[in-house]
């Protein structure tokens, strides 16, 4: 391949490709989980990896989340730079406690003296039949609580990038790929070679209303916004991809910009991230709003195994051009 020319992949070599750059080098660091070594891991992330790099560095852990999140924020305390993977963001409920009373809390408890430098990866988010147990999105979750980052790379690029900076941040970052997003192809710039881990991502520029979303919402959000333009509203869509820190300036930016935001988000809608943004708008940004901030979210029910059940559950395409509609038309 020309090196002038874009890098297309799938989302899942993204992945592959940035623990294979973090444990090439980074020494300090390597991976557990559960499935991660011999299967080449449940979402196939981590194939080839065990063969590359051995057992010392890819490391198949017991069917125990609390107890392996636990040796990781111990390896991170030691000095090491663990990379541990949940098969999914459900399961992740295991090892709540190690995640939200030891990792986000102990740097703060201990004065400083203490720093958690290690990366939670996870899958999320529904849309494979997987029932209820395998399908929440619970992103917004974890971003209620002080001491974690949360990411949510929605892109390729993200998906290729973010995980360098995270492995080297001192606190613990918590980073969810969107399971319906392994698949997805995209192109990165030939000569980008980094992302940040601060900032969202304007994804489309717009004037007429803002979309703002993240994760595995982003590609539907996307479609959402051409459709939108053959009807002739120019629809900006907002990548969230940092969920905890929001960034804040960003988000008031482009709804100032529009006068008119929808938020998309996979989590259900009471208490939801999408409150949460709702509200920083009222508190901020009152004032320049020419209609309702709307949002779109999964219906409050365990997500349905059934196909049809969870697509009509979820945020669709669909819903989102009419939230964009409605939002037009309000006065």
């Amino acid at each position: 391949m020309n090196a002038a020319q874009p890098r297309r992949m799938t989302y899942r070599e993204a992945c592959r490709q940035a623990l294979r750059d973090a444990l090439n080098t980074e020494p300090r660091s390597f991976l557990m989980g559960e499935d991660v070594g011999l299967y080449g891991g449940c979402y196939a992330v981590s194939k080839g990896l065990l063969e590359e790099f051995g057992e010392r560095r890819i490391r198949d852990t017991p069917l125990s989340e609390s107890a392996f999140v636990g040796a990781g924020i111990g390896a991170a305390m030691a000095g090491l730079r663990p990379i541990v993977e949940i098969m999914t963001c459900n399961f992740s409920l295991l090892a709540l406690d190690q995640i939200m009373n030891s990792a986000a809390t102990l740097p703060h408890m201990s004065g400083g003296q203490f720093a958690i430098p290690m990366v939670i990866r996870m899958a999320t988010g529904a849309g494979r039949q997987l029932a209820a147990q395998h399908s929440h999105s619970l992103e917004g979750w974890y971003a209620h609580i002080p001491g974690l980052r949360v990411l949510a790379p929605g892109t390729v690029e993200d998906a290729r990038y973010m995980l360098a900076p995270a492995l080297a941040d001192p606190n613990p970052v918590l980073l969810f790929e969107h399971i319906m997003l392994y698949n997805a192809e995209g192109e990165i710039p030939a000569k980008l070679s980094a992302v940040d881990i601060t900032t969202a991502r304007l994804r489309r520029t717009g004037d007429d209303l803002s979309l703002i979303t993240y994760g595995g919402s982003l590609p539907k959000t996307l479609e959402a916004a051409t459709r939108l333009a053959e009807e002739g509203i120019d629809a900006a869509v907002l990548d969230l991809r940092v969920l905890r820190p929001l960034d804040e300036a960003a988000i008031l930016a482009t709804v100032r910009h529009t006068g008119r935001a929808v938020i998309v988000d996979e989590g259900w809608r009471s208490g939801s991230l999408a409150a949460e943004i709702g509200m920083r708008l009222m508190e901020h940004c009152f004032d320049r709003l020419q209609a309702p901030v709307a949002r779109v979210c999964t219906r409050e029910v365990p997500i349905p195994y059934a196909a049809h059940l969870e697509q009509a559950a979820l945020p669709s395409v669909e819903a989102i051009v009419e939230a964009a509609r409605a939002t037009m038309e309000a006065a």
